[in-house]
């Protein structure tokens, strides 16, 4: 990246914004952003366009301009507006409309005129069946949007067969949709961090151990009680493709699509980074994270300790005084910065005090081939 910003005085700027820039309707129309962008705005978009700062600077003052453009158009045409779009440069905005008569109001703004056979608010409703067409039909297709550009409403799926079932479901005319056939299968991006909540099924809470990962694959690791193996998971999204109670307490939740992270929640919300995994010692101070009571903690009172839950006995935890409640199994124990294991239950509570054990992390890597995430 340039160390030495350039100036780009405003004549400059003037000439390549938008298509007839000298237009005297065009005049009343900011040229430039009020404030400048910032540095790292800047460095990220000629890395990530492969533009030169001067283009930079051009294109986020033609931008600007084309929004308000795009904003007075917008209310100026009403029904028959069918939707803007920037050219590849950004050097031209193009306005959709079903009016012809409309093409000159659209060129005394600068812009380009479009006809189309749909207005806007059309193409949204075409797309608003689709929306409200049964779940399965819904989950068969990877999205849907209103594509301005070729006026039309676009299904992508990975299969043919996956997008036309949605169109019939929402009963949809296909011959007013286009389908794009593609592997995309879009997935939610969450920061894997331990002590954070994620759901299970149709809403139980549990709180995530550690990150890890098994062959590049994201993933956590867990209590077993939260669920078992297959379950399904959101927030992040992912599933337990293994999961040990009684016996012992613990899962693994692979996670594709999120971002592992070598953190904890801790207190106040600031992250703990994670270093490793070596167990501490008897008495040693040792923190909990979780999604219930946040960042709680105590000492370390017996290590290999066999506990009787209703459910049955639970063998090789560590028993520690540090505090936590429902919602917080299967969040983080951690001594310094070194991964512990996760929660897996107690008695008392953090508002009376009490006691609760963790399953170690180390077996639960080991059980299933997965790596700590650590910094």
């Amino acid at each position: 990246m340039s160390s030495q910003r350039s100036v780009i005085i405003g004549a400059a700027i003037a000439a390549l914004c938008l298509a007839a820039a000298a237009a005297p309707a065009a005049a009343d129309i900011a040229a430039a952003p009020a404030d400048p962008a910032p540095p790292a705005m800047i460095d990220a978009l000629e890395r990530d366009l492969g533009l030169t700062e001067q283009q930079v600077r051009v294109r986020l003052a033609n931008e600007a301009r084309a929004a308000k453009v795009e904003s007075s158009l917008t209310a100026t045409l009403g029904e028959s507006y069918a939707g803007a779009w920037l050219n590849s440069d950004a050097s031209r905005l193009l306005v959709a409309t079903t009016d012809p008569a409309d093409t000159a109001k659209i060129e005394a703004q600068g812009a380009q005129p479009v006809l189309a056979g749909r207005s806007l608010a059309q193409l949204d409703a075409l797309k608003g069946r689709l929306d409200a067409a049964p779940a399965e039909a819904r989950a068969r297709a990877s999205l849907w949007y209103v594509d301005v550009a070729t006026n039309s409403v676009v299904v992508s799926a990975q299969q043919q067969a996956d997008a036309e079932a949605l169109i019939t479901a929402a009963g949809v005319d296909k011959s007013q949709v286009r389908v794009v056939v593609s592997a995309e299968r879009p997935q939610t991006y969450i920061n894997i961090v331990g002590g954070a909540a994620y759901y299970i099924g149709s809403g139980t809470r549990c709180s995530i151990g550690f990150s890890a990962s098994r062959g590049g694959t994201p993933g956590f690791v867990t209590a077993g009680h939260c669920g078992r193996t297959g379950a399904r998971t959101t927030q992040p999204t992912g599933t337990f493709v293994g999961s040990v109670f009684p016996g012992s307490d613990y899962a693994y939740v692979s996670a594709p699509g999120n971002t592992p992270t070598p953190y904890v929640r801790g207190s106040g919300g600031q992250n703990v980074t994670v270093r490793g995994s070596t167990q501490a010692s008897v008495g040693a101070s040792i923190c909990r994270s979780g999604s219930t009571t946040g960042w709680r903690c105590g000492t370390i009172q017996q290590h290999n300790t066999s506990v009787t839950y209703p459910q049955g006995t639970v063998r090789g935890v560590t028993r520690t005084s540090a505090c936590a409640q429902p919602g917080d199994s299967g969040g983080s124990f951690i001594s310094g910065d070194q991964a512990q294991g996760v929660t897996s239950g107690g008695s008392g509570n953090c508002s009376t005090g009490g006691t609760t054990f963790h399953q170690p992390v180390n077996p639960i890597l080991s059980a299933y081939g997965a790596t700590l995430t650590v910094g």
